[in-house]
């Protein structure tokens, strides 16, 4: 192959849609991008800090002591009581009391209907607290943040709010608004001091990087489980969301999204424009945790607990709260919840600045036209040397941003387009080696067989590109009531069916010898003798004819065998096929942007209009007489005279049945004289001859092996007479038929 135009375009364009891609960040590149990020966080991940953070881990050993979860409430309650007599600042619930306490004295008795109980037993049951209650008792004496679930189904009640948000522009554009929630009981959320949403959204790899301190939810503002444990701790009032565009911030004139988030009066947390916050983790720390055993048991030590934000969590592996993230496939997720707080409370986040994509893409396009117009003159190894050294200093300079500031920057995508950008400009010279051979392979790879691909590759003087006159043989071929099928498949569906119709029949005309010119839809166009001399032009396109039916006979067989391929029953296909030959301009028709290797002709519209008229008579192949006549031993059956949409002239048309083994039979000789003889009585106007002959005629077919093949062409004459006889043709009636459809 050879780049058009000047030696710096094909490089250009590579940069131009570097730049596109960068801009427009499909999901491969984002994940790209995280990947990046993940291992900066891998070579640095956050010091471990001994902030007032703690989890009290319902673990596999708690669980052994005091049974599975979920436990009583009155447990619940006791391990609450138990904290804050610890003195605990804040407890968090990483989990959500959807539902009543079953074990509650008053569910009992409900589930015991029916069963005799004694009054006496049945008033104790009754004296007896709710288990809830209890809980929200504790709730309620205590500083508690109880935690919800959003969902992606519709539902649910609406989470209790516990304090109110201020903020200027817009903040609802940019949060994903949620569908539905799970949330803990309304005594519970009542007796609670906070309440927030413990929803993590992964990233599309699974892994967890970002987790939002924000929630949109039926027009109303929520906060995340970290964000309300910190307000609680700190007695804040209030939260305040900050977006560019109000206070008159703006970025590049525009309305970007958030850019922070404040709790209380205390802290800030800057957030990307999703209102998420970056978690920067810390590697996994057993400090971090305190079995609850110990805690119920009375052996915690204190001054790990007093004054501590306490995350209530599990780890263990029954419980199925697991979270991937940069340092940890099977992260706990109240981990997750924990080093958000800790980050909050230290003030040490991580950020990728609002100009960070459009340093980024002004990088990619320096460097990227740096190599462009250093390629010619450097070469390959000197411009090499110098992408090296750019690449390295993107990957320096990101890495000085992560360590230094905290920064995210990605250097892997502008190497790769650089790079993108020297392989092209810098394989110029050998492409232009094999230009001519590569030419020829790409030009006609998508038409020709291989074996004619290679025979042209091997001798390209063979070769005249451009137009010139020849004669040729062009086919067409349709599906019958193809659109109707397609309204009833969904696109992948008739996708599949179109590639499984298409293959076999380009298959039987590239093993005769043909061109495929082009697809259009279910449409296949081809041609003979062209680009390479084909003599027998003519014949091979008719036997391609014939073997495109018989391919799809046994497409047809295997629609029947596996009807479910395609999600419903695919009716038999039907297909109708046009072939004509005669002169035409064959060569590279278009414009200097693009061009195809095709044809054009009057004959060539003739090949489509015949295509056109299967349906019509009620054949698979309508040949012109241009073709009949130059395959005379082949088993053909004249059609009619008519003149086709657009043309004045009228022609004599054809139908294949088969090859010369089926013409040289008594039986075909005999339907082809009767045949004969029944078109020369129509056309003589003896059209009360013509039904008694069209019976005569599906009696001699049946014995020739072609009824089907026929028995719409003979109920044709046989309608066409009857009509005549009701109303006779004007006088000067010449036994044309006109055509008023292609």
């Amino acid at each position: 192959m050879r780049f058009p135009g000047p030696r710096w375009l094909a490089p250009l364009a590579v940069l131009g849609l570097g730049l596109a891609l960068r801009i427009a960040e499909p999901d491969t590149l984002q994940e790209l991008q995280l990947r990046v990020f993940d291992t900066f966080q891998k070579l640095e991940p956050r010091p471990y800090t001994d902030v007032p953070v703690r989890i009290v881990d319902i673990d596999d050993a708690t669980l052994e002591k005091f049974g599975q979860w979920p436990w009583p409430r009155t447990r619940v309650a006791e391990l609450v009581e138990d904290l804050f007599g610890y003195g605990a600042a804040v407890v968090v619930f990483d989990a959500v009391f959807a539902e009543p306490d079953r074990t509650s004295p008053r569910r009992m008795l409900d589930n015991l209907e029916g069963v005799a109980l004694s009054p006496d037993l049945e008033r104790a049951l009754e004296s007896l607290p709710d288990h809830d209650s209890e809980l929200a008792r504790v709730f309620s004496d205590t500083r508690v943040v109880t935690g919800f679930v959003f969902t992606h189904e519709s539902g649910g009640r609406r989470p209790r709010s516990a304090v109110g948000f201020t903020y200027g522009g817009d903040p609802f554009t940019h949060l994903l608004e949620r569908s539905g929630s799970v949330v803990n009981l309304p005594e519970l959320e009542e007796a609670a001091a906070g309440n927030g949403s413990f929803s993590v959204d992964p990233d599309l790899d699974g892994t967890h990087r970002r987790v939002p301190l924000v929630f949109s939810y039926g027009g109303e503002l929520f906060p995340s489980l970290a964000a309300e444990a910190v307000r609680v701790a700190t007695q804040g009032t209030a939260y305040a969301i900050k977006t560019v565009g109000s206070s008159g911030e703006k970025s590049y004139g525009e309305d970007t999204g958030i850019t922070q988030v404040r709790i209380g009066r205390e802290f800030v947390v800057p957030t990307n424009p999703s209102g998420e916050i970056w978690v920067w983790f810390t590697e996994r720390r057993p400090e971090r945790f305190i079995p609850a055993w110990q805690v119920l048991e009375g052996v915690a030590d204190r001054s790990r607990l007093e004054g501590h934000i306490v995350l209530i969590g599990t780890t263990a592996a029954g419980l199925k709260d697991i979270r991937a993230t940069p340092l940890d496939p099977v992260a706990p997720g109240v981990a997750v919840h924990a080093n958000i707080i800790e980050q909050i409370l230290l003030g040490e986040y991580l950020e990728r600045p609002d100009w960070a994509t459009g340093a980024e893409v002004t990088y990619l396009f320096a460097l990227g036209l740096l190599l462009v117009v250093l390629i010619p003159r450097l070469g390959a190894i000197g411009t090499a040397l110098l992408g090296a050294g750019a690449v390295f200093a993107a990957f320096a300079l990101s890495w000085w941003a992560y360590v230094s500031w905290r920064w995210l920057f990605d250097p892997l995508y502008p190497a790769l387009a650089a790079l993108g950008v020297y392989l092209v400009g810098s394989a110029q010279n050998y492409l232009a080696s094999e230009a001519q051979r590569r030419q020829v392979r790409g030009a006609f790879g998508r038409y020709l067989s291989p074996t004619l691909v290679d025979e042209l590759a091997a001798n390209p003087e063979k070769l005249r590109l451009g137009g010139e006159m020849r004669e040729m043989t062009f086919l067409f071929s349709d599906v019958r009531g193809f659109t109707t099928l397609s309204e009833q498949l969904d696109p992948h569906a008739l996708t599949r069916l179109i590639n499984a119709f298409l293959t076999p029949m380009t298959d039987v005309i590239l093993e005769r010898r043909g061109t495929i010119d082009k697809y259009m839809g279910d449409c296949v166009m081809a041609f003979w003798n062209a680009p390479l001399d084909d003599p027998e032009h003519p014949r091979h396109g008719c036997e391609a004819a014939l073997a495109m039916a018989a391919a799809l006979r046994e497409l047809n067989a295997k629609l029947v065998s596996d009807p479910s391929a395609f999600g419903r029953p695919i009716p038999p296909l039907e297909i109708g096929i046009g072939l004509n030959t005669g002169m035409c301009v064959v060569g590279n028709m278009g414009s200097d942007q693009r061009f195809d290797y095709s044809v054009i002709s009057d004959e060539v519209n003739l090949a489509s209009r015949l295509e056109g008229q299967s349906k019509t008579y009620h054949v698979s192949i309508v040949l012109g007489e241009n073709t009949q006549t130059k395959v005379p031993d082949l088993a053909t059956l004249e059609l009619d005279a008519i003149r086709v949409k657009g043309k004045t002239k009228p022609v004599r048309i054809f139908t294949l049945l088969g090859l010369e083994t089926l013409a040289a039979t008594r039986e075909f000789a005999a339907l082809r004289a009767a045949h004969d003889a029944m078109l020369e009585a129509y056309r003589a106007r003896r059209f009360e001859t013509v039904p008694g002959a069209c019976e005569e005629l599906r009696a001699l077919a049946a014995k020739a092996g072609q009824e089907r093949a026929l028995e719409g062409l003979h109920a044709l004459y046989e309608e066409r007479a009857r009509e005549f006889l009701a109303s006779p043709p004007p006088a000067d009636w010449d036994g044309v038929y006109v055509a008023t459809t292609k």
